[in-house]
């Protein structure tokens, strides 16, 4: 095995069984939930946005290591950041998704999920929740609902 891969699936793992910003906002102003239902992943994601800043996120839901995995990874990557810094981070996600070269320079634990852009069927794992952040910052306030096709 290759020793950088070791580290990846190290660095998911302990998002997995350690992850960060898991639990629910009591002034959460905007709540998104969205499902993956051809693995059951869920999510509900909870975003506290004062004056384009996100000043806290946190999530709950079920879901496969790499599901749950990306949603702490997120959450911690776009605490106190602009909205706009937050949909760019999700941008960046996407190409990184796709295979294209990135880096998250200012968040390396998300580099752990390049590899999962080889396997098409757990893209939507990993994207479940940067999708719930975009459709959060874009729909604004209240409660919103989805499923990932």
């Amino acid at each position: 095995m290759n020793p950088l891969d070791d580290l990846y699936r190290r660095v998911i793992m302990d998002h997995y069984k350690n992850p960060r910003n898991r639990g629910a906002l009591e002034d959460g102003s905007v709540t998104v939930n969205l499902n993956n239902p051809t693995c059951g992943d869920r999510i509900s994601l909870q975003l506290n946005i004062e004056d384009g800043i996100v000043k806290n996120a946190k999530f709950t839901g079920e879901g496969c290591s790499i599901s749950m995995a990306s949603a702490s990874m997120m959450t911690d990557a776009v605490k106190g950041r602009t909205t706009a810094e937050a949909l760019s981070l999700a941008d960046k996600f996407s190409s990184l998704m796709k295979g294209e070269e990135t880096e998250f320079e200012e968040y390396e634990d998300i580099d752990a999920l390049a590899g999962v852009n080889k396997f098409p069927a757990r893209i939507k794992c990993a994207t479940l929740s940067w999708n719930a952040l975009r459709k959060g910052v874009e729909s604004g306030q209240g409660e919103h609902e989805g499923i990932e096709q």
